[in-house]
């Protein structure tokens, strides 16, 4: 079964604030996104890093930074349990549905059984911790892809 290409699409960093946080990312020549995005179903407000331009046939990943909303948002309750550091990582799947089916049917606890909307447009699902060895895995399709 086939449900690629798969690539990394980002690391996943919670931090209290963005700008705390980012003038490392610029310093190691990283490039900021044009424009925070603030996703209010998930309580998160967005920031990317872009690492070196895209090769013709992968994408370039990218360092996301996580500032919660509020505290009892997914990233609030994180940073209080946690602190700030690696939240998620994230992989870019060409056939999301197909793979969660897969995930499902061979016994992997996810968070998200059916796609929701993330940032960029993104249609994402959360795999669980438990499935994974302790890393919270988001799967992401563009929604450009069929």
């Amino acid at each position: 079964m086939k449900f690629g290409p798969i690539y990394i699409d980002h690391i996943g960093i919670a931090t209290p604030h963005l700008d705390d946080h980012s003038s490392f990312w610029k310093l190691i020549g990283l490039v900021q996104g044009e424009n925070d995005e603030t996703v209010a179903d998930q309580g998160v407000t967005t920031r990317f890093f872009s690492t070196s331009p895209s090769i013709e046939t992968m994408p370039t990943a990218k360092i996301e930074l996580l500032e919660p909303t509020g505290e009892d948002t997914p990233i609030g309750r994180f940073l209080a349990k946690r602190g700030a550091g690696v939240q998620q990582v994230c992989f870019c799947v060409g056939d999301l549905e197909g793979l969660l089916a897969h995930l499902l049917a061979n016994g992997i606890r996810l968070i998200d059984e059916v796609p929701r909307l993330g940032a960029g447009g993104k249609k994402i699902a959360f795999v669980h911790p438990s499935s994974t060895g302790g890393v919270l895995v988001e799967l992401a399709q563009s929604t450009n892809v069929n």
